[in-house]
């Protein structure tokens, strides 16, 4: 059933997605290929490879492979707690429009969590929310959340980092392929996340990176992943853990478990997919790029809705397409009419993370995020994904047309 059948102009659904993966049909016919040949299936050479390759990608020095991004979130978190460049009960700011699974380590690893509000245009923290909140309270590290491809003034946010010797983290699970003028996102902080779920710029199905350029971190990442112990190691790495530790007997060796971790590994099908998908995530980041100036030219003549601010980036790389109106009245009206035409919307991400249940179970203090809550009023996104068809493009641009 197709756009203008007999059975009306929107019989057909605009979904988040249009496929699991990028090259879908082609992943599927060689992986069962794969599977067949392979020698192993658990995590081995191919998850090891995709490290390296992604890592070259993304430009750092280190890439650590888990089985999802809130895994790579959770395991990041830990790995510097063991560490102790955190501690119990160190602040953490992270960003208050974000998603649960960057808060709910913060939790669990009894650190203090500090929302930090955002600027509406970007949806992300800027340089002057994060001063705000550092005036009255001290944090030890800060985990931003690139939203849908957007970022902040990553830069300028790195240097006020580093003037008080605070940890910047980037959950840049959104934003991959974005630049900014100084460089990637995912690269301004001391490590960044990144999720290979289903509909993300590109997947595995469940997957998820931690990238960081310091040595340390890298080999803690790959302790953590893997119940604490040292298996997946370089042989240096691992004679000097065991020294460190009077280890001697490699029978003992392989079971001694060195610092808290879990089960977070991938699987070789993680590792096969995900090189399949780096080899056209450049295009397919790029396609995103046209169809979303393509709908935003109409979106920026509304008056009712929020311009979107991107001066500051070279090149966006959008997740999903946010519409940002001016008043919750606006929004439900457009609302209705993107259901009328069968177009899929969701919420930004979680919207202020405060107004969730588990947050308000876990931490007591609440901050007021007058931005953030705006933005959970008032705003919601569609999909946005490289397989739009032009008429869909026509057809969610018409739709933002008025309300």
């Amino acid at each position: 059933m197709v756009y203008g059948s007999p059975e009306g102009e929107y019989s057909k659904m605009i979904p988040l997605i249009k496929f699991t993966m990028l090259n879908e049909k082609k992943v599927k016919t060689e992986l069962p290929i794969f599977i067949k040949k392979a020698k192993k299936l658990s995590m081995g050479k191919f998850c090891e490879h995709f490290e390296q390759k992604f890592a070259n990608f993304q430009g750092r020095k280190h890439a650590v492979l888990f089985n999802s991004g809130s895994s790579a979130n959770l395991a990041l978190l830990q790995a510097l707690k063991n560490l102790e460049l955190l501690k119990d009960d160190d602040k953490i700011g992270f960003s208050a429009l974000t998603w649960a699974t960057n808060v709910m380590p913060i939790i669990q690893l009894g650190l203090k969590p500090i929302p930090i509000d955002v600027i509406v245009q970007t949806m992300n923290i800027s340089t002057d929310t994060l001063l705000e909140r550092i005036k009255k309270i001290k944090l030890k590290a800060l985990f931003i959340t690139n939203v849908l491809g957007f970022t902040g003034d990553l830069q300028e946010i790195r240097q006020v980092c580093d003037d008080n010797k605070i940890i910047l983290l980037e959950d840049n699970c959104e934003a991959l392929g974005t630049e900014l003028y100084e460089g990637k996102s995912g690269n301004f902080g001391l490590a960044s996340t990144f999720s290979f779920y289903v509909a993300h710029h590109m997947s595995t199905i469940e997957g998820g990176m931690v990238c960081t350029d310091n040595d340390d971190l890298a080999v803690m990442l790959k302790i953590v992943r893997a119940h604490g112990w040292d298996r997946n190691l370089s042989e240096t790495q691992k004679r000097f853990i065991r020294d460190k530790y009077g280890i001697h007997d490699d029978f003992y060796g392989k079971y001694t478990f060195y610092d808290l971790g879990y089960n977070l590994r991938p699987t070789e099908i993680t590792g096969f997919i995900g090189l399949k998908q780096l080899e056209t995530v450049n295009k397919s980041n790029k396609k995103r790029l046209e169809i979303y100036n393509k709908i935003y030219k109409v979106y920026r003549g509304n008056n009712n809705l929020i311009e979107h601010f991107t001066k500051h980036i070279r090149f966006l790389s959008p997740f999903a397409f946010p519409v940002i109106c001016k008043s919750k009245d606006i929004k439900e009206r457009y609302l209705d009419k993107f259901k009328e035409r069968r177009i899929e919307t969701r919420p930004l991400i979680a919207g202020n993370i405060q107004r969730q249940p588990f947050y308000k179970k876990y931490v007591r203090k609440a901050f007021v995020l007058k931005n953030a809550d705006f933005l959970h009023e008032n705003a919601f996104y569609f999909g946005l994904y490289p397989e739009m068809t032009d008429r869909e493009v026509k057809l969610v641009s018409s739709t933002l047309m008025g309300a």
